[in-house]
């Protein structure tokens, strides 16, 4: 399998930002899951760490879904209930300078093990999606499309003070100006949004993540695989190796394995490394149903071969 990490020791590019309380496991790639024969691997680990000490060019596509920092004691609305925006404390609210410092930390990383020609998809809402436009425009990004993801059901407003939050924005952005980045426009025009056949727009209409996605759990960001599977779609090809340093509950590496694409997920909570594992191992180990069809057909071989 690739080897993505350098052997000598990262780079401090931390400059005394903390995402999280500062916990010595968190330096150090821990191996939590790894499927060779998919080219699948996680690892247990702060994103800034990780990202540091990889090795420079290695991937052909990025997915990222980093924190919105938003909790911050509000509410909103789930399933018809009042519930806390509040999702951990890797998402607490902060200043705006220290949650741009955050994102031109990561993005700067991001763009270093980025093949040439490999782009990056990172979603957001209002709360940073400013500040992440502006990270790439500085790092010298080139952004090739906002995209709007409808999610066509949203929760209502209870505070009846602002329009409904309906959608968030994807950027898709490739290393630099110079880059040949991949898109499969044919394919992308093949299933069509709104209309199959058609070019596809950059207003994508998708439905929230449904309870399957979630049997195993379920992550507060948790994004659809129906959208990683139009971005992997998009802007790779079968074989490419995705990097997602947000990983939450897998939902990209899933979806890699699906289409027969490589994955490196780096994820803090354990919680969530737990779930992604789940999820994982469901998407590529045969039911057992299967297997016991497996069992039947090579006993049922071996009776013939002794009548």
């Amino acid at each position: 399998m690739l080897e993505i990490f350098e052997q000598e020791e990262s780079r401090d590019l931390h400059s005394g930002f903390v995402v999280c309380e500062a916990k010595p496991e968190y330096a150090t790639p821990i191996h939590a899951f790894s499927d060779p024969d998919h080219n699948l691997r996680l690892y247990h680990g702060d994103a800034l760490h990780l990202l540091s000490k990889c090795k420079r060019e290695l991937f052909d596509l990025v997915f990222a879904d980093p924190p919105y920092f938003l909790s911050n004691g509000g509410i909103t609305c789930h399933s018809g209930r009042m519930v806390s925006v509040n999702k951990g404390h890797w998402d607490e609210g902060r200043s705006f300078e220290e949650m741009h410092k955050f994102n031109l930390i990561w993005l700067r990383e991001c763009q270093r093990v980025l093949k040439p020609n490999g782009t990056i998809f990172v979603s957001g809402t209002s709360h940073n999606i400013h500040s992440i436009g502006f990270a790439m425009q500085t790092l010298g990004f080139k952004i090739l499309n906002d995209i709007a993801w409808h999610k066509v059901n949203p929760p209502p407003n209870l505070s009846c003070r602002y329009f409904v939050h309906a959608t968030e924005t994807i950027i898709w952005a490739k290393r630099d100006d110079k880059a040949r980045h991949l898109f499969n426009y044919e394919e992308m025009k093949s299933i069509g949004d709104p209309t199959k056949g058609k070019q596809m727009q950059s207003l994508w209409r998708i439905t929230p993540p449904g309870k399957n996605e979630k049997r195993y759990g379920k992550h507060p960001t948790q994004k659809p695989e129906a959208l990683l599977d139009r971005i992997i779609r998009a802007a790779s090809n079968p074989g490419d190796c995705i990097l997602d340093p947000f990983c939450g509950s897998g939902t990209t590496g899933v979806v890699a394995a699906r289409l027969k694409r490589g994955f490196i997920g780096f994820e803090l909570d354990q919680e969530f490394i737990d779930l992604s594992i789940k999820r994982l191992k469901d998407e590529i180990e045969p039911p057992q149903s299967m297997l016991r069809l497996s069992e039947d057909i090579k006993i049922s071989k071996c009776e013939e071969a002794l009548v």
